[in-house]
């Protein structure tokens, strides 16, 4: 069965905020940034997988990271790197993500994000509601990957 990642688009908004809330999630800002979400689709256009970027002037927060059973490891990879795309597209400088998963930092090691202290984050970053609500949260962790440094063909060619 063929899968597609694709850019969000305004008529994906209510399927993708069903997606959202039925994982849990919340789904602010979805509406007004959907061109910054990445749907990953089966043929018959159900969402397997989603990720987005909550963009904060030149810099970027990845939000939403959400997969079915149904999505492989290998579309984790082929959607993290297609967002890559997206953000170079977007001209976003910085990509920041936080998680409480410690299960989690090797992966995202593996793409290139660095640990960032929480007395380091971009002011643009405090606006986020979302940021706010995570510096709550003890065990989190927030990572950056700067785009300028980052080789998206090599990431693209070691999966």
């Amino acid at each position: 069965m063929e899968k597609i990642v694709r850019c969000g688009q305004v008529e994906d908004i209510n399927k993708l905020v069903a997606f959202l809330e039925k994982a849990g999630l919340s789904t602010e800002g979805v509406a007004e940034s959907i061109d910054y979400f990445l749907i990953l689709e089966d043929e018959q256009g159900n969402i397997n997988a989603t990720l987005g970027i909550e963009p904060l002037g030149n810099i970027g927060l990845l939000r939403s990271l959400v997969m079915t059973t149904k999505a492989s490891e290998n579309e984790l990879f082929t959607i993290f790197e297609q967002m890559l795309l997206l953000a170079r597209e977007k001209q976003i400088q910085s990509l920041y993500l936080a998680t409480n998963k410690a299960g989690s930092l090797q992966f995202f090691d593996l793409m290139g994000f660095v640990k960032e202290e929480k007395a380091q984050l971009p002011e643009e970053l405090l606006h986020s509601e979302h940021v706010r609500h995570i510096l709550t949260v003890d065990n989190s962790v927030f990572m950056k990957l700067n785009m300028e440094t980052v080789d998206i063909s090599t990431k693209l060619s070691t999966k």
